[in-house]
């Protein structure tokens, strides 16, 4: 019996090929638990519908873990779209990304039984909860391709934030140099003149704090402009890496009968 059961949890689950109409019903309904679970988290923190709808909503919080509750045990159970065996298989499939997601959606209910924690705590763990918005990007095409875009162009990514960060530094750095004599209050370190650097290379331009020496504008023009190149290499990455996926997925075969890849095709 375990096994046509954990077959059948697998197609309602996973469904590799989204053939199924059970399948299709559970993947609406999780889609929609998930975007209620989120609007209620955030009504919640409005004290006029906490006080009159306190009961419904923690009611309403109850009843959604234990589905997500079972919906993970179950994912566990089955393996995943590898369908993962054995102890070791199934520990790799518990620690993929999207079954990491499904655990930190229902970990915040848990944490406080499990765990002696003060009210400090118990607010960051319920704020926590918005987490579970992070569970649409298993039933959202776009998003996981967005991941595989991302992972696919990590060590170009993590070059691009590194020349940003080298930059804020060289920044903060100057600025103080230049602005710590005329005021001190406002450039009283190089952590300080920080939050300046980052409102300049993002372009916001608060100005609550600003330069007000020649050589402090000077740099401050220089790096507003900098500014504005250094975001715009992160979004070309981004941007040459959706090119490149699409042009893989169209060279790559795909059966007329049940779909599955056969393999690169050769058009040269």
């Amino acid at each position: 019996m375990g096994e046509p059961l954990k077959e059948t949890l697998y197609l309602l689950l996973e469904d590799p090929e989204g053939r199924d109409r059970r399948a299709r019903k559970i993947r609406t309904f999780l889609i929609a638990l998930i975007v209620l679970n989120v609007a209620a988290v955030i009504l919640e923190t409005v004290r006029e519908v906490s006080l009159q709808f306190g009961f419904w909503l923690r009611t309403f919080e109850w009843l959604s873990v234990g589905i997500f509750t079972a919906e993970y045990a179950a994912r566990l159970w089955v393996g995943g779209p590898n369908r993962a065996q054995g102890l070791a298989g199934r520990a790799r499939h518990a620690l993929s990304p999207l079954m990491l997601v499904d655990l930190l959606a229902i970990l915040p209910f848990y944490l406080p039984f499990l765990l002696p924690a003060d009210l400090i705590f118990l607010r960051a763990v319920r704020l926590m909860r918005l987490l579970r918005v992070l569970k649409l990007g298993r039933y959202s095409d776009a998003i996981q391709v967005f991941y595989r875009v991302v992972v696919r162009k990590k060590e170009q990514l993590v070059v691009a934030g590194f020349m940003v960060g080298i930059l804020l530094i060289i920044a903060s750095s100057l600025m103080y140099y230049f602005e710590n004599e005329a005021q001190p209050d406002a450039f009283s370190s190089i952590p300080q003149s920080m939050w300046w650097a980052i409102v300049t290379l993002t372009t916001v331009g608060y100005g609550d704090v600003y330069p007000i020496t020649g050589m402090g504008r000077v740099l401050a023009s220089v790096i507003a402009l900098l500014g504005i190149g250094m975001f715009a290499v992160p979004a070309g990455i981004l941007s040459a890496g959706f090119v490149e996926y699409a042009r893989d997925k169209e060279r790559t075969r795909v059966c007329p009968h049940c779909g599955n890849p056969l393999g690169p095709c050769n058009t040269d």
